[in-house]
């Protein structure tokens, strides 16, 4: 049986998981994790979203300062990096609009947030850095159009290319205002400055689907003994059946015992089909199509052939002998 080859589980650390399912939903934003144990905090996870507008692939990213120093250029504000850099070194949440570049050297107003990550001892040990592109609300630096203008048209311009940036995008979105209201709330949600939205870095069961069972769960576990019992059971009296061949449809009490049997089997079988499993990586597999896929593969045909009802055929088998055997003693008789 299935149930039998799966070894218990631990709850598993789902923190990565759930910060890229909460992202894959936002398109305009990328986040970064740091390691908070280690000197100059380094990056160890990367998403894609941050590679595509950074412009550096993810090796290239990997191992570096969560502080984003590669991507300082002449007009960085510094008082907003040293606002990162205490931010980091006190453990403590905080949001800036910083201008960053490119690996091509072009400019990139982001909206950065850094969120102390803590596990279930209270602990620090990880940096989220959250990051949204904000350059269509802000001025390019240095533009053709805007030399030789003083700080009051420069301010003006910039108001008015902001304000028209949003306008043209609420036109774009006014069908879908309603899906798109869901969207900027869970924004807010994600960029907010409250640790309680912030999910914690420590072990926790795997959630799972409806009607899939976990395989280590109490009630599976107590399911995997009776089968175990039943199919020393079987194992023992079909053969015992088939080689003395005193069962006839006469004995009802042993039909019915050997039925529900069979029946509890089939039940085994349908419950493999809902059952999680360890993957090759040694993580738990709770995706349906992937689970029945997986059985179907591997153990169904065994079990389908375990659950047939042999005792039933070999007694109505053994009725119909006898009968032959009756009818040719009558014809020897004659």
């Amino acid at each position: 049986m299935p149930g039998g080859r799966r070894g218990l589980v631990a709850p598993q650390n789902t923190f990565l998981e759930n910060i890229i399912r909460r992202y894959n939903s936002l398109s305009d934003c990328s986040f970064l994790l740091a390691n908070a144990q280690i000197v100059d905090f380094p990056i160890v996870y990367c998403s894609e979203s941050f590679c595509k507008i950074s412009g550096y692939n993810r090796a290239e990213v990997m191992q570096k300062s969560c502080r984003c120093a590669f991507m300082y250029g002449e007009h960085t504000d510094r008082q907003s990096t040293a606002k990162i850099d205490h931010s980091l070194e006190n453990h403590n949440q905080m949001q800036v609009e910083i201008l960053l570049y490119k690996k091509n050297r072009s400019p990139l107003w982001l909206l950065l947030h850094v969120a102390p990550i803590k596990n279930e001892k209270d602990v620090v040990v990880l940096f989220l850095l959250t990051f949204r592109d904000i350059t269509a609300l802000k001025q390019p630096l240095e533009d053709d159009a805007s030399k030789g203008l003083s700080k009051f048209a420069r301010l003006a311009r910039s108001v008015t290319r902001s304000r028209s940036v949003l306008v043209q995008q609420f036109s774009m979105h006014l069908p879908t205002i309603k899906s798109e209201n869901t969207k900027q709330s869970q924004i807010a949600h994600m960029i907010s400055l409250n640790s309680e939205v912030l999910p914690q870095y420590r072990q926790e069961a795997p959630k799972t689907p409806p009607h899939i069972l976990l395989h280590y769960c109490a009630f599976k576990a107590i399911w995997d003994w009776v089968i175990l019992c039943l199919t020393f059971y079987t194992a023992i009296m079909v053969p015992y059946n088939v080689a003395f061949k005193n069962k006839t449809s006469e004995d009802v009490s042993l039909l019915v015992l050997d039925s529900i049997v069979d029946v509890i089997f089939f039940i085994d079988i349908v419950l493999n089909f809902h059952t999680t499993f360890v993957g090759p990586g040694g993580e738990v597999v709770s995706d349906p199509k992937i689970i029945r896929m997986n059985y179907l593969k591997s153990w169904f045909i065994i079990d389908l052939l375990s659950c047939l009802p042999y005792d039933v055929f070999n007694a109505f088998d053994h009725e119909e002998d006898a009968r032959k055997t009756k009818g040719l003693l009558i014809v020897g008789t004659k």
